[in-house]
Formats: structure tokens, sequence, C-alpha cells
């Protein structure tokens, strides 16, 4: 079903920052508890809050984009498939999940709307850290808690800094850091690096804290689309190492990624 013509991007990118604020209140019932972490199929760690939050996303997005295809993080354990040709949503509930169950505070809650293997609009909500970032046409970001209404007056607009070339400040993973990312950052010229968890990555290049942010090791596309949505729209972008374009709906390849170099700026 496409989306009515009146829904401009940065109106769907509030409409989904509302909806993470709200699943928010879900994942911090139960980083505020004595939760216990599992394992999935795939060995990587699950918790209620996971569970809890999708099911929250995919019935506001039901109610609010009826018709649209979901693909979401749980759903795809389960086996749920849906068609991803036109416009769907990526969502992952609770992205990060080693940093919420070590309890440091950088995961996120990621949803982003797919058009045509390319991300239009997305939400990154940090709840534990109360800081939200959205993007369409442009991007914003503010001090939000979970459960908070979503005012656009909360929000200030954001934008990458002009990438110069030399003294470049990468950002890299906290958990997932391998020895070809940090070859390609030596290669590329990074003379300084932050780590961020979660695809709060992705929004330290969008509010201007670092430059680049490169990736060799594993992602699946949800893990990403938010992220890349914000920081597309502060003027930044995201490619493969070729320089040809990331795109999403990758069902050959089971939605996972590739790897990927992300930039401040164009």
């Amino acid at each position: 079903m496409p989306l009515r013509r009146a829904a401009e991007p940065d109106q769907i990118a509030l409409a989904l920052a509302q909806i993470a604020a709200r699943a928010g209140v879900a994942v911090m019932n139960v980083y505020d508890s004595d939760f216990e972490a599992r394992n999935k199929s795939d060995k990587s760690p699950v918790t209620d809050a996971d569970e809890r939050a999708e099911a929250v996303i995919l019935e506001a997005l039901e109610s609010i984009f009826p018709g649209i295809p979901v693909l979401a993080e749980e759903q795809f354990e389960a086996g749920i498939r849906p068609d991803t040709e036109d416009h769907f949503f990526l969502v992952d509930p609770v992205d990060g999940t080693r940093e919420f169950v070590n309890r440091n505070g950088e995961f996120t809650v990621n949803i982003a709307l797919i058009h045509h293997r390319r991300p239009i609009a997305g939400c990154v909500f940090a709840p534990a850290l109360k800081r939200l970032y959205c993007g369409g046409a442009s991007a914003y970001a503010g001090p939000v808690a979970a459960g908070d209404d979503v005012r656009e007056d909360l929000l200030v607009p954001v934008s990458g800094r002009d990438l110069t070339g030399t003294n470049l400040v990468a950002v890299m993973s906290r958990s997932h850091l391998d020895e070809e990312t940090k070859a390609w950052a030596d290669q590329a010229g990074v003379t300084d690096a932050v780590s961020a968890g979660s695809s709060l990555k992705f929004c330290l290049l969008a509010e201007g804290k670092a430059d680049v942010y490169p990736r060799f090791g594993p992602t699946m596309e949800w893990d990403t689309a938010a992220g890349h949505a914000v920081l597309q729209a502060a003027g930044g972008h995201v490619i493969q190492p070729d320089g040809t374009d990331f795109l999403y709906g990758k069902t050959e390849a089971g939605y996972r990624n590739g790897p990927f170099i992300a930039k401040a700026r164009r």
C-alpha cells in the first residue's frame, strides 16, 4: 500500500519518533527490573524488552500506517517475512542488546521507512539517555524521555560537519570492533576515535561529533536503517566500500548487510 501523498518525510519521522517514545516505556520497565537475557538461534542476546517494545511498535504502525509491511527483528526470528518490494518499515525494538544487558545506556529503539530500497524517514531513540534523533527531509535531535509527547519545539535541527580529509574522527562500535575496520581507519587518515553502542554511531555523525563510521563486521538491515535515515537527513550518506549506494530489501542475503562507510557529509 503506497503512502498518502500528504505524508511528508518530516511528518513521517515525527510520527515514528512518537511511536519510539511510547515503546521506550516498555523498554525502560524491563531495564529497571531484574531481567534475564536469553540467546536466540543466532546466539545473539534477547530480553523481554525486545519483545514488548516490538509489540507496541507493530500495533502503532498498523494503526497509523495501515497496510504497509513491517520487517521487525523479533518477528523475523519467528519466521515472518513480509513483502519488501515497495514501501516497508524496518524495526529494531532494542538495538544494542549487549549495551542493554551491560546497563551502559547506549541502546536504542530504531524505526525506519524504506522506499525503493532507500531510507526516507527514521527515528533513533535512546530512552536511558533521554535523547531522540529523527530525520526525513531534515534531521532533528532533542531531550526526550520514554513516554514523552514528542513536540517539535523540543527538537533542534542537526547537521554533520564538513569532512576535511585529514585528522578525521571515526566512531567505532563499542561491542563489535574488528581488525578490518581498524585497518580501514588507519588507511583513511583517522587520527582519533570515539566509541558508541547501537545506532548512536550514526547519530554522532549526524550532530557533528565525528566524521566517519566504518563498519566491516556483520549487521542486519534493522540495525542500520533508522540511523542511516537520520544521517542522510543531516547531510551525510552511507556507501559500500566500493563507493556504490548502500541499499535495503536484500532478500537474497536474508536482510544481512555487507560492509559500509558512513560519512558526516557528502
